[in-house]
């Protein structure tokens, strides 16, 4: 589909480039008619030129439970068919298991498209990725800022050195670090947005500080995303976006859960997107029913009233204002 990426190797699965370009065209329909890129447009051209089929050479669908292997390899003609359509689907395709655990997977696409254009990224801007996945999202950075000013970053050596298979077999070379994504890439920054493709337990320090006045973070907490702008070294601000991310935890960070008894909460509540965002932000430090209360209350808030802010040593997320009576620390990432 489209002109031949001038870097790009050939197409190892150029017999199935007709079923590649229906699929394809049907994802962008999909992001589009989702509004996935209304807030920057241009990605358009990203998801059209990009090959996602590149970064899933293997797949689990249904999140890997029914053990079902999609496979480019595939010896089966149809099978083969299969594989290419559901890489663009505008679903996660879970990409890497340990012992049952999902390591490793592609984003949905619309998701990812609303991600990437809530992060506004300039042309010349110096991008920093955090969980490399399949290295699909990077080469998409690299379509857009170029090569050299794209990192991205993933504690799990096999995860990274995949992403780069991945990436040359796309025809993009961005800057693929092996280390702990709480830590940045102090050697690359400093950066002018930093996006985290899974979540956080709280904003790691270490970003802001390889940050340019004014850059942008976009990153999955709790079950929403959040977008700071960074005033310094040690301080940062802003609210969650209306959207719901579910994402692999940060390898490595601590998580905050809290189980909720069978039955000590109405039906209603536990089943509401939004309950269970304020839950997962203020898991271990408000208890269950005081949350439901406050809920409640407050009329049930939606994803945008709620914000995190990092002053100096303290981090806390909020409803509404960020000196008012609702607040709550979060840990250290």
């Amino acid at each position: 589909m489209g002109a031949h990426h001038p870097g790009r190797p050939p197409d190892p699965y150029a017999d199935l480039a007709d079923v590649a370009a229906e699929a394809r065209a049907g994802m962008l329909r999909t992001i589009e008619a989702s509004g996935g890129w209304d807030a920057d447009p241009s990605w358009r051209t990203a998801f059209a030129e990009v090959p996602r089929h590149l970064f899933v050479p293997s797949y689990w669908i249904g999140g890997g439970n029914g053990h079902d292997l999609l496979r480019g390899g595939d010896p089966d003609p149809a099978r083969r068919v299969r594989w290419m359509r559901g890489a663009y689907v505008d679903a996660p395709l879970a990409t890497r298991l340990r012992d049952g655990e999902l390591l490793s997977s592609s984003s949905q696409p619309s998701l990812m498209a609303r991600m990437l254009a809530e992060l506004r990224v300039g042309e010349e801007d110096r991008v920093l990725e955090i969980g490399a996945g399949t290295g699909y999202n990077a080469a998409l950075l690299a379509h857009r800022v170029g090569e050299e000013r794209v990192t991205t970053v993933d504690l799990d050596p096999e995860i990274t050195e995949s992403a780069r298979a991945h990436l040359r077999s796309a025809g993009y070379a961005p800057t693929v670090v092996t280390g702990d994504g709480a830590l940045g890439c102090p050697e690359r920054a400093p950066f002018d947005r930093i996006v985290a493709t899974c979540t956080l337990p709280s904003v790691p320090r270490a970003w802001l500080a390889q940050c340019t006045p004014g850059a942008l973070v976009l990153a999955p907490l709790a079950t929403g995303l959040i977008r700071l702008v960074v005033d310094g070294p040690e301080q940062a601000e802003g609210r969650f976006l209306h959207t719901s991310a579910y994402f692999v935890p940060l390898r490595g960070a601590a998580r905050r859960t809290e189980a909720v008894p069978p039955g000590s909460l109405p039906r209603r509540a536990l089943h509401s997107e939004l309950f269970q965002f304020l839950l997962a932000l203020t898991a271990g430090v408000l208890d269950p029913r005081d949350a439901l209360g406050l809920w409640l209350r407050e009329g049930r808030p939606a994803r945008e009233r709620y914000g995190v802010t990092v002053r100096g040593p303290y981090v806390w997320s909020w409803l509404d204002d960020p000196e008012g009576p609702y607040a709550w620390p979060l840990p250290e990432a």
